[in-house]
């Protein structure tokens, strides 16, 4: 049996691309699937999610290297002459299904893999080289708009297998010919006078509905953003104002770091360089906990077992400024999810003329604010979580 295609029949070369996609895409999408509804509510049930997770994100990565290689061998390889050839309409739908599936290997993975990149933590990819992409910041924006792609491209790349399979059942059930035998068993089909290339409109029309999903896609995003923005924002009555700063947190999750922060929160500081009563002032910081991002696990961190934002969406940290042997410590309360605790965030203080620079550093455990009870051991999700504040504050005049 001939390796390149014949004119009445595909070549092992076609038919090995053909098979061996469909078992990787047919395995690819139930592990999807199913890892994302499956609960997260113990550590045993998070492992098995993630278990899945990576898997189908590793099956995604095979099969995005092996939709290059066919799309190359199909640029170069001639198509056997179609059974039908009089058929114009149904040979121009059945090729532009072939390169919306083509597109599909390529598209659907690697928006996967620049979302995979843009976060931390979580369901790894099975291999040794790395978890991140050259070019791809990790970033909240990155990782919802490539999210949006990725959910979009597995509607079209779906919609692309169902016409595909389709076409195969109606050529083998209803026109009764031998399409899907030389697919199968490479069986030969009656003499065709010679091999032919896909057309060119075909391809235009795949890359054209795609190029609508790529909107669609964008169109998702902007939403997301918009919900997250529609807090108010406080205002402050203390003697030096907020210029900019991040709120960041880090957990270990699965064994790997999960960083993220708070895209929104404000600080009342009330700060003077001379101590009254040892005390350089007051802090009162508010954080809508609505704007979390979390890595991978952004939407989970917004649900009951962990920041529960739907029945506490607001954090406060209250505490004197003490002076420290080196720099300066606050020290007060933290309410979060209902439950007050004492915190201690020590920091080092820059001050140039009407301008400081503040970053200061502190570790809590999840369990003293009832997050993450089902989780009881660190394999799952580690119990300290480090918080790190950066501001930068201008004198009040």
């Amino acid at each position: 049996m001939s390796a390149r295609n014949t004119p009445r029949s595909f070549g092992t070369v076609t038919r090995t691309f053909h098979w061996l996609t469909a078992l990787l895409i047919l395995t690819a999408i139930p592990l999807g699937v199913i890892a994302n509804r499956l609960p997260y509510d113990t550590a045993e049930a998070l492992a098995q999610k993630a278990q899945l997770f990576s898997l189908h994100k590793t099956l995604g990565i095979a099969a995005f290297l092996l939709g290059l290689a066919r799309i190359l061998w199909a640029l170069v390889e001639r198509h056997p002459a179609p059974l039908h050839p009089d058929r114009k309409a149904e040979l121009t739908l059945a090729s532009a299904v072939h390169w919306l599936l083509y597109i599909s290997l390529v598209a659907v993975p690697l928006t996967g893999w620049v979302h995979h990149a843009a976060v931390t933590g979580f369901a790894p990819i099975l291999w040794p080289f790395g978890q991140t992409l050259p070019f791809v910041p990790q970033t909240e924006a990155v990782a919802t708009t490539f999210a949006a792609a990725h959910w979009v491209f597995t509607k079209l790349l779906g919609l692309a297998i169902l016409l595909h399979i389709a076409g195969a059942l109606k050529h083998h059930l209803i026109d009764k010919d031998a399409t899907l035998l030389r697919m199968l068993r490479g069986a030969t089909a009656p003499d065709q006078p010679q091999l032919v290339r896909h057309g060119k409109v075909p391809l235009l029309a795949a890359f054209v509905l795609y190029a609508a999903g790529a909107g669609v896609a964008a169109l998702l995003v902007p939403q997301t953003e918009a919900i997250a923005a529609a807090a108010p924002a406080a205002t402050t009555t203390g003697n030096w104002m907020v210029e900019s700063g991040t709120l960041a947190l880090s957990v270990r999750q699965m064994g790997a770091d999960v960083s993220g922060g708070f895209a929104r929160f404000t600080a009342d500081i009330a700060f003077d360089e001379a101590a009254t009563d040892g005390k350089h002032g007051q802090v009162t910081v508010s954080i809508d906990m609505t704007s979390v991002t979390l890595g991978s696990v952004t939407k989970q961190a917004l649900e009951p077992e962990f920041f529960d934002v739907a029945t506490h969406p607001t954090a406060t940290f209250t505490a004197d400024i003490l002076a420290a042997a080196t720099g300066y410590v606050a020290e007060g309360t933290l309410n979060l999810r209902g439950l007050e605790k004492p915190v201690t965030l020590p920091f080092t203080l820059t001050l140039d003329g009407d301008t400081a620079t503040m970053t200061g550093t502190t570790t809590l455990d999840r369990r003293d604010f009832g997050i993450g009870q089902s989780y009881g051991d660190e394999a799952s999700v580690g119990f300290p979580v480090t918080v790190t504040v950066d501001l930068v504050a201008r004198r009040a005049p």
